[in-house]
């Protein structure tokens, strides 16, 4: 058994000893003192009390693993450091009910001529955990108990439906409810930028704008800022680690498995500012807002990948969670709304340079002669130091300034013969350099198949195909999807790699020293590009 040591037993003995009974206790923190002790609770709280003046000396909380040396570091807080207005002093005698303690205090205390008896009630300390109890009771739940399990099953559909893979926080769906005095809501969905993921729901548009241009204008004052986000008018749910996920790791949370992901509910109001709990009605609208988006999401996903917002619109019947019969279901539309994506992807700057926007003009031709046919392609991204290494080392045609915002620079990677590669590097610089990287829909008439088409454009306007990709190939789906991403993050900035080493040991995997340009492009969209879908005719072969 620890022991104090004999210098610390001396400067306890030193303390005035006055003629009082202290009660000391360890009981797990629960509204009810009946039930058996969870290992997976908030912990124990330690209390030490002077029965005879009637006031807490000491009091500490602990885990539920914690072993007993606790009670006695909080017995020494309680003598030495007392809460106010008790003064430092040991007691003539302590009372326990715990046996164990009891034993454990006799072989620790025994120098500090303390008794220390057992008794089965401790009055002082009973009736102090019932008022903690009574505390606990009364707090309001984070979700009503009946609604909780339906909204976290709903918000944990929408973590793994992931609909920040497709949508940025400006493309707004609207949620039309009618009811308990909400007409509709405006779902801004957080994720894209690998930051903070979840959905707010707005109760009205004006509140959205609002916002958004207070983000814009004051993104330099941190204040202003918190100012702004306490001045919005919402619900809303966020997605975040639990708390037995290692705070430390920085990684991505959409790389964490279910179980280690928490979601939590909220509500933003001006006047309220922020609060982490819902209220009936609040639950009953979050809870129809997220299965109609689920709902959405399930039947529209493959349409909202692509490049531009579509026009969409669906009407759903939703049945509402222990309902009577007259008020079981409720009818909800979802609707996409374009136009507003377009209003504040221009209120942030976000559309296309007008140089960019003016390449829909007709193109001389298509050529694939640009790429050699046994080169190795990827879609990948170049780390931001990677890149600085590259820009440095490499034959090298920048831009414009890029905003360093996510895993990286997204680039297209053109692996060949190093005769090959000095050919594809002398032709695009003769061609004024590289312009722009587009995937463009292709068709092939006589198979049925669909393509998404890969193509380069040049300063003088040519276009050149470097590869083509089955659109139902879900290798070339995925890549795609992280492709888009990335081009988002960084404002439509990419790039083009050309390397050396396709026969050697570097086939598939170059490294620095292979790597013989870099042509950073903007990306565009095929509305942006502006030639349609392409049809495989006779005079151009796609393979």
């Amino acid at each position: 058994m620890t022991s104090f040591n004999r210098s610390t037993s001396r400067r306890l003995k030193k303390l005035t000893q006055i003629p009082s009974v202290w009660e000391g206790d360890r009981r797990p923190l629960s509204s009810s003192q009946t039930q058996p002790r969870d290992p997976e609770g908030k912990g124990d709280c330690i209390l030490w009390v002077d029965g005879s003046q009637g006031i807490v000396r000491g009091m500490d909380v602990v885990g539920t693993e914690t072993g007993p040396e606790a009670v006695v570091r909080t017995l020494m807080r309680a003598m030495e450091h007392p809460h106010s207005p008790a003064k430092p002093a040991r007691p003539q005698r302590i009372v326990v009910r715990d046996r164990e303690i009891q034993f454990y205090l006799r072989g620790v205390l025994q120098d500090l001529d303390i008794a220390i008896d057992y008794a089965p009630e401790l009055p002082l300390i009973d009736e102090l955990f019932r008022s903690f109890g009574e505390i606990l009771d009364s707090q309001i739940p984070d979700l009503p108990p009946q609604y909780a399990q339906a909204l976290q099953e709903k918000a944990f559909t929408i973590w793994q439906a992931s609909p920040w893979q497709f949508l940025e926080e400006q493309q707004i769906l609207s949620i039309e409810i009618n009811r308990w005095d909400v007409g509709k809501l405006y779902a801004s969905v957080m994720g894209m930028l690998g930051m903070e993921y979840g959905i707010l729901f707005y109760r009205s548009e004006e509140s959205l704008k609002q916002f958004r241009a207070a983000v814009l204008r004051d993104e330099e004052s941190q204040g202003r800022l918190e100012e702004a986000f306490l001045k919005q008018d919402c619900l809303f749910l966020t997605f975040e680690r639990n708390d037995e996920t290692d705070e430390e790791d920085d990684g991505d949370l959409a790389d964490l498995p279910l179980s280690e992901v928490d979601p939590t509910f909220g509500n933003i109001h001006p006047l309220e500012g922020l609060r982490s709990v819902l209220y009936d009605e609040e639950a009953l609208v979050v809870f129809v807002a997220l299965e109609s988006l689920n709902r959405f999401i399930r039947d529209h996903r493959r349409q909202m990948y692509a490049d531009s917002f579509p026009s969409l619109s669906h009407r759903y019947r939703i049945t509402l969670p222990h309902a009577d019969e007259a008020t079981k279901t409720v009818s909800v539309t979802v609707s996409t709304m374009p136009e507003l994506a377009a209003e504040l992807e221009e209120m942030a700057g976000l559309d296309i340079d007008d140089e960019i926007a003016d390449s829909s003009m007709m193109f001389s031709s298509l050529r694939d002669d640009l790429i050699p046919e046994d080169s190795f392609l990827s879609l990948g991204v170049v780390s931001w130091e990677m890149l600085e290494y590259l820009r440095q080392g490499v034959t090298y045609h920048p831009v414009g300034e890029i905003t360093k915002v996510g895993d990286g620079l997204p680039v297209i990677l053109i692996q060949t013969s190093r005769p090959r590669a000095k050919t594809v590097i002398e032709h695009l610089e003769a061609a004024g350099g590289l312009k722009a990287i587009c995937f463009n829909p292709g068709a092939d008439p006589f198979d049925g198949n669909q393509y998404d088409l890969g193509l380069l454009q040049t300063h003088n306007n040519e276009l050149f195909l470097f590869g083509e990709f089955l659109d139902d190939d879900p290798i070339h789906v995925e890549a795609r999807k992280k492709w888009n991403q990335r081009c988002k993050n960084t404002k439509g900035y990419c790039g083009l790699i050309i390397a050396k080493g396709l026969t050697g040991s570097a086939r598939g995997n170059p490294q620095l020293r292979d790597m013989m340009a870099l042509f950073e492009a903007r990306s565009l969209s095929p509305k942006d590009l502006g030639i349609g879908t392409l049809q495989l005719v006779p005079e151009l072969q796609f393979e």
